[in-house]
């Protein structure tokens, strides 16, 4: 099958996917050539000079595409928000909430403090500025940042509250990683949104929405509907956030060509690893390397058994190719921590369907989240394993205030994606994990444990630990 054919035969079977053919992006683009809509990047709010960071959740209104404006929110700007680049050191920050409701800044992936990780505990009021004094000590990575107000988090994620954090170190270069902003480093938000027949995006959940997670009919990268990402023809790095309430990505390029995986959530990988396709579960991060120096530009696709386009890339010979070789090895260290573990937990990720039939059924280890209540007390410095399993379906397992390994998956090893340091891990079924516990979280402002479907986590399946 050619790739056109790839393609065309990918639409008939999308209304099964929920996801719109991208199709009419590709078409736009060959007829047009660089005039059609190009990608664009999010702003970026670079904190290296000034130690400082200053942020406003506020509402806008937005239009995707052709559709009407719709109310949305972001951070700085209508929706979604900033880049914010970010090093080790201090970092005096600053968000203010400019919208009629309670909204937190959850710094996802960010080593810090319970009292200063921006959960359900740390409400911001509208009108209020919360001042939580960073101090940045970890190894680069690409993170994130969105609301996280309990039984509200899916709505204000869905409707804009969130962006991209890069923790940089300035040594890309010596790494022979792309680094240049927005040309051949490029910042990709995922997101699946649903839109209503007069174009206006809409989250109107039903019993089954919330059963499964809310999934959308069309794809948004950066907030952008049918743009075109414009590369250089050469090597190129992609930091891809799966941003979605719901939605897992299966990713592959429909010509076939390799991706280069070189960091996951939490940082860089020791070397490179090729593959075909890369799972991304909401909440995680990956960084791959493309090469997109021969053949004509690929499509970013995704589920390779009901294929859909995510997003098309076309080149530019005018853009500097800065980088036309592969590193053949990265900097990324991979502590051993087996055997160093001190205690062991059991967690279940639970859904009952008697118990859903009446909006109910959602808990960890049988017991729907509490905010009263501290599931585990964990020893500051110590080294856990714990053991994972999900029912019903499979949920992307995201804790605060860690890093983690993963040690087993389905009693295997773990796949490509999830073999350096995570925050997120789909379970599927079951899976081990091995986690230092070196931040300090308090019962006033403890780290949470939840499944990162957004429903499922708004619906009750979460905990929270203490670390003393």
């Amino acid at each position: 099958m050619n790739r056109r054919q790839f393609l065309t035969s990918s639409a008939s079977i999308l209304a099964g996917a929920g996801i719109l053919p991208l199709a009419s992006a590709r078409n736009a683009f060959a007829q047009t050539g660089t005039s059609a809509q190009r990608l664009a990047i999010p702003p970026i709010l670079d904190t290296r000079a000034t130690g400082r960071l200053a942020l406003q959740a506020q509402p806008g209104r937005t239009s995707f595409g052709d559709g009407p404006a719709v109310v949305t929110a972001g951070f700085n700007q209508s929706y979604l928000g900033p880049t914010i680049v970010m090093q080790n050191g201090e970092l005096a920050t600053e968000v203010t909430n400019a919208i009629a409701e309670p909204v937190s800044t959850h710094w996802h992936g960010l080593l810090a403090p319970g009292s200063h990780d921006g959960g359900p505990h740390q409400p911001i009021d509208p009108g209020a500025t919360w001042r939580p004094p960073l101090n940045i000590a970890q190894d680069p990575a690409t993170l994130w940042y969105h609301s996280h107000i309990h039984e509200r988090t899916a709505e204000q994620v869905y409707f804009g509250l969130a962006g991209v954090i890069h923790v940089t170190d300035g040594q890309d270069d010596a790494r022979g990683l792309p680094s240049g902003y927005g040309v051949d480093d490029l910042t990709l938000v995922l997101q699946d949104r649903r839109f209503d027949r007069a174009g206006r995006m809409v989250y109107e959940p039903s019993m089954m929405d919330v059963m499964h997670g809310f999934l959308g009919n069309r794809m948004l990268i950066n907030g952008q509907s049918g743009a075109t990402a414009v590369v250089p023809e050469g090597i190129v790095r992609l930091r891809l956030l799966n941003g979605s309430n719901a939605r897992i990505y299966t990713l592959f390029f429909d010509d076939t060509r390799p991706m280069h995986l070189v960091a996951t959530d939490a940082g860089f990988l020791p070397a490179p690893i090729a593959i075909e396709t890369l799972r991304l579960a909401p909440g995680e991060r990956a960084e791959i390397l493309v090469d997109f120096s021969a053949g004509p530009a690929p499509v970013l696709m995704s589920d390779p058994g009901q294929a859909y386009g995510v997003l098309q890339f076309a080149t530019d010979g005018t853009l500097p190719s800065r980088i036309t070789r592969l590193p053949e090895r990265l900097d990324g260290i991979l502590e051993d921590l087996i055997g160093a573990e001190v205690t062991t937990r059991q967690v279940s990720l639970d859904m009952g369907m008697g118990g859903m039939m009446m909006g109910g059924g959602f808990a960890i280890n049988g017991r729907p989240y509490d905010m009263r209540r501290i599931d585990f007390e964990v020893a500051l410095g110590s080294v856990e394993r714990w053991h994972i399993r999900s029912s019903m379906v499979a949920h992307p397992f995201h804790v605060h205030g860690v890093r983690f390994q993963v040690v087993t998956e389905n009693g295997g090893p773990p796949l490509p994606e999830n073999t350096g340091w995570k925050d997120t891990l789909l379970v599927p079924g079951e899976a081990e994990i091995l986690a230092r516990f070196d931040q300090p979280a308090s019962a006033e402002t403890p780290f949470m444990f939840h499944c990162h479907i957004l429903e499922h986590e708004d619906a009750g399946m979460m905990g929270q630990f203490t670390v003393t």
